[in-house]
């Protein structure tokens, strides 16, 4: 008993003593207020947030409330299924004006040049559905065309690589020519600055499609070419490194430029790649970063022209059977009286066959582009584009739903009735007519022409361009 009670008295020196009844009182009154001020102040924020709710949605209801608007938007890629691939404005009589084609003078200027709506108010709503936002393109445009600056890193004659740093001197030709007109005519433009200071973009002028042809190099070496170039650019120059290359582009066409950049992954993800190859479901493209150009086969001479009423095939298509999509245009369609599909390239010239037909289909081969759709734009036949997640040329500029069909390669099966429907309702012929309008944005020229594909693509690396100077 003794024992127990000295351990209990030495266990009592761990322990503080109970605080006095008046300390729980005084706490007591402490907590209440507390409590109290509490609950006045969470009132108050209940009633001011009632209250702006209240008024936020009084405000939304009368319009006060908007959100950003963007300058250009930009679209998201095409959706593999369109459940409803008609247009749905109402059709109306356009008529087609004569196209004033004007070229660029050194300055930018020219005169009193033709808009992209043949001369119609830019703030006028006829045409205005080819465009996403025409009115501010054309502002845009013009700004563009006053202050935007491109350097080029500096290569001469001398160069052991000349061939593939500068432009060609013969005139470009062959299914890759958009490649080789996009550099002449950068060099011979108004763009160029030899202040990489005042430059908005840096352009790095390795040709995929010479790399590509010379024998010291070949389509197993280009890799390392570009790796090797990057590299020697980001030793020689700062602009590279203080970017990371964001602020660079190049451009290319053949479908080798689709994995060129495997041993440059700052190019890949940093860089605008301006390709002909757009598919956003690889990789190595990225959308709204990079940029789709165009796939034209260079034509000389006065558009040919046919009016609808003359088009008497319903489509037309030949190529290779380099795909699924190919097989089963032919195996759906070869034996059909109104839609012309041929398994292999046709030995007479395309020319009359795309004439004759009101829709020219667009089927994607070894990748999703072809000259197909320029051809069949150049000829006044519109578009049937197969080709899913082809992220297509001037998509951020151009209503591509205003002069094409872009159908998903499952709708194969009803491919003839969606294009009946829209000839028997008359939609056919607006998007004829917007084809017309819109052939000049799809038309190389050796000295460019305003609203021409150089300026076409000009203006959506000026979309990209970064809107912060950054200087070291």
């Amino acid at each position: 008993m003794v024992q127990i009670k000295k351990g209990m008295a030495a266990s009592a020196g761990f322990f503080t003593p109970p605080p006095p009844p008046s300390f729980f009182r005084r706490l007591q009154k402490d907590s209440f207020q507390g409590l109290f001020f509490l609950l006045i102040a969470s009132s108050i924020f209940f009633f001011f947030y009632s209250f702006s709710s209240i008024k936020l949605e009084i405000n939304q209801q009368e319009g006060l409330i908007h959100p950003p608007k963007a300058i250009i938007p930009l679209q998201q890629p095409h959706q593999a299924v369109h459940n409803h691939p008609f247009i749905s404005q109402e059709l109306q009589d356009d008529v087609i004006l004569p196209e004033k084609e004007v070229v660029a003078t050194s300055k930018g200027g020219a005169g009193d040049r033709e808009t992209p709506g043949h001369g119609e108010s830019v703030t006028g709503s006829r045409n205005d559905d080819a465009f996403h936002e025409r009115s501010v393109f054309m502002e845009e445009y013009e700004e563009m065309n006053k202050s935007m600056k491109i350097y080029v890193y500096p290569h001469n004659k001398s160069d052991p690589f000349a061939n593939v740093l500068l432009p060609v001197d013969s005139e470009p030709g062959g299914n890759y020519a958009s490649e080789s007109y996009f550099k002449k005519a950068l060099f011979n433009s108004h763009f160029l600055t030899n202040d990489p200071w005042e430059a908005d973009l840096f352009y790095l002028p390795f040709s995929i499609a010479s790399l590509r042809h010379d024998k010291r190099i070949g389509v197993g070496g280009i890799q390392t070419y570009i790796r090797n170039y990057v590299r020697d650019i980001s030793r020689a120059y700062p602009f590279w490194n203080r970017t990371g290359g964001a602020d660079h582009f190049y451009v290319a066409c053949h479908s080798v430029g689709r994995t060129a950049m495997n041993k440059a992954v700052q190019v890949k993800l940093n860089a605008i790649q301006v390709v002909c190859s757009s598919s956003y479901f690889v990789n190595n493209y990225v959308t709204h970063k990079d940029a789709s150009i165009p796939q034209i086969w260079p034509r000389k001479g006065r558009r040919p022209t046919r009016p609808p009423s003359q088009r008497q095939n319903l489509a037309f298509y030949a190529g290779a059977m380099n795909s699924r999509v190919r097989e089963s245009l032919v195996r759906t369609w070869g034996n059909d009286s109104e839609i012309s599909v041929h398994r292999a390239r046709l030995k007479t010239p395309y020319s009359e066959s795309l004439l004759r037909s009101k829709f020219c289909i667009h089927a994607k081969g070894f990748e999703v582009n072809t000259a197909r759709i320029g051809d069949a734009l150049y000829y006044g036949c519109v578009p049937v584009v197969l080709a899913d997640h082809y992220d297509l040329p001037y998509a951020d500029i151009l209503n591509w739903e205003s002069f094409s069909v872009v159908l998903s390669a499952s709708d194969i099966p009803i491919m003839k009735k969606v294009l009946r429907e829209m000839v028997g309702s008359g939609q056919y012929l607006r998007l004829q007519g917007n084809v017309v309008r819109l052939q000049k944005h799809f038309q190389w020229h050796t000295v460019p022409l305003h609203y021409d594909a150089f300026y076409m693509v000009m203006y959506e690396l000026w979309l990209r361009r970064s809107h912060v100077k950054i200087t070291i």
